[in-house]
């Protein structure tokens, strides 16, 4: 059965666990109350499944626990915490129950909304748990932000989601199919409390699994908006990639990466640090792929996706996977982790979509609404110029024409430094799509080679992406 079918609550899933002689293990919170432990202690029997409950609010008694720590709600704290809890649990419990016993240990670390903290609840939790008694154990960890405005709403909601998480690591693994288990991690919550942004399957129960694909689950079943890869190729939390820096932001397909593409960045690049200034933050260069364009009859192409983010970690890319259609959504997302500012560079072409008041009908500002969600914090659309396919000319962002109210926008977006044209640039050819290099390289047309970067066509070729065929 999957999880919709038995349609099981928090209530439920904690009598099962409790009632279950072959689990046993340690439950630990940092912040946002005892909610996880609180679930099996209130349906009765909790005595059959843990063997110790631990919360440490204080940071100085955290820390003579877990060890120092730079961030208390992080992945690092977490990984801290099941080490602790878990080496415990074998050196204590191992001779006297290891034989007959699956160990766990579960850990959170969260921020709920305070009078202190105004911000969304957001944190950590984990579980290391063995699937056999004395075998090598495996983790899952995952990232949720809670979206409640009420603090006590927002304890809940991270309660509910634990003992998910504990009945789904015991009851939904151990087949190809993930999507149960997925699935069984919002029974019992609104899927408009919560947002599960990352999730990591670590260990020997987990060779099989690639968390690419998991994550991008997580974008098609919108149970997040984004997820984020760092140039490895890992699956990152934007909190851990985007802290502190300057994020210059470059949408497209990338499939596959173009010249024209890199050229894009680095024109922006240039404009971008000079804006800064010589003492300005880190600039971390994003390149994001829209879900729209991994989306195939209803399901995300996987080897396709994978393909791109390859070619991408190649050239040491960040790249990030959204299904924000709008700009504004996306400087949104990105504000949540810097209070650095935020460029976006896009082609001329592109811009005259970006000003249509079509894609803001839904709003009730309509576009200026929109571009004052985009502009608020300093971003700037940093614009690359082209070569006009039947003049030959270049055309800037000062050059594009609109009519009636949206010629005084524009004008006024350029006038405040909100649209940069990137006057570093000339561009001397034509310009092409993707789209078009894709299908030169799946025709045998060798031409392609030219509008890639030497390292990236070298690497399509190796690995036979996008149709190649040597």
């Amino acid at each position: 059965m999957t999880a919709t079918q038995e349609n099981l609550n928090a209530n439920s899933k904690a009598i099962r666990l409790n009632r279950d002689p072959s689990r046993y293990g340690t439950i630990a919170e940092i912040g946002a109350g005892q909610e996880v432990a609180r679930w099996f202690f209130r349906v009765g029997g909790a005595a059959g499944t843990i063997a110790k409950t631990m919360s440490a609010y204080d940071m100085t008694f955290s820390d003579a626990i877990y060890g120092d720590s730079a961030r208390y709600v992080s992945r690092g704290r977490l990984k801290s915490m099941l080490d602790h809890e878990y080496s415990l649990l074998e050196e204590r419990l191992g001779d006297e129950r290891g034989k007959e016993t699956c160990f766990f240990a579960f850990a959170n670390t969260v921020a709920a909304t305070s009078f202190k903290v105004k911000d969304k609840g957001h944190g950590w939790m984990g579980i290391r748990f063995q699937t056999k008694p004395q075998a090598p154990p495996s983790d899952i960890l995952m990232h949720v932000r809670l979206l409640d405005r009420d603090n006590v709403q927002q304890q809940e909601a991270a309660g509910i989601l634990g003992v998910n998480l504990i009945y789904a690591a015991f009851h939904y693994l151990g087949s190809d199919n993930v999507h149960p288990f997925l699935d069984s991690l919002l029974d019992g919550i609104n899927p408009d409390r919560v947002e599960i942004d990352v999730i990591l399957g670590e260990g020997p129960d987990f060779e099989k699994l690639d968390n690419r694909i998991v994550n991008l689950l997580l974008v098609e079943k919108n149970m997040t908006h984004s997820v984020v890869f760092d140039p490895w190729g890992n699956v990152r939390h934007g909190s851990e990639m985007f802290y502190k820096k300057a994020l210059l932001v470059e949408r497209g397909t990338f499939r596959p990466v173009t010249r024209v593409n890199l050229d894009m960045l680095d024109a922006a690049n240039e404009q971008f640090r000079e804006d800064l200034g010589p003492d300005g933050p880190e600039i971390l260069e994003v390149m994001e792929i829209s879900t729209e364009n991994l989306l195939q009859q209803g399901n995300a192409d996987f080897l396709d996706f994978l393909e791109r983010v390859d070619t991408l970690k190649a050239l040491g890319k960040t790249v990030m996977v959204s299904n924000h259609a709008e700009f504004h959504k996306i400087a949104a997302y990105l504000g949540n982790y810097t209070d650095e500012r935020i460029g976006v560079v896009l082609g001329v072409g592109l811009v005259k979509e970006v000003f249509h008041p079509k894609y803001y009908k839904a709003m009730d500002g309509g576009i200026l609404e929109a571009f004052g969600h985009l502009f608020k914090d300093d971003l700037r659309l940093y614009v690359y110029p082209m070569l006009d396919a039947d003049t030959g000319e270049v055309v800037r962002v000062e050059d594009l024409e609109f009519s009636g109210a949206t010629a005084h926008l524009h004008r006024y977006c350029i006038e405040e430094g909100s649209l940069v044209g990137l006057q570093n640039r000339k561009p001397t050819e034509i310009p092409y799509s993707c789209r078009e290099v894709c299908a030169r390289i799946a025709s045998g047309d060798e031409t392609w080679e030219t509008l890639v970067p030497p390292e990236v066509a070298t690497f399509i070729k190796e690995n036979h992406f996008f149709g190649y065929k040597a």
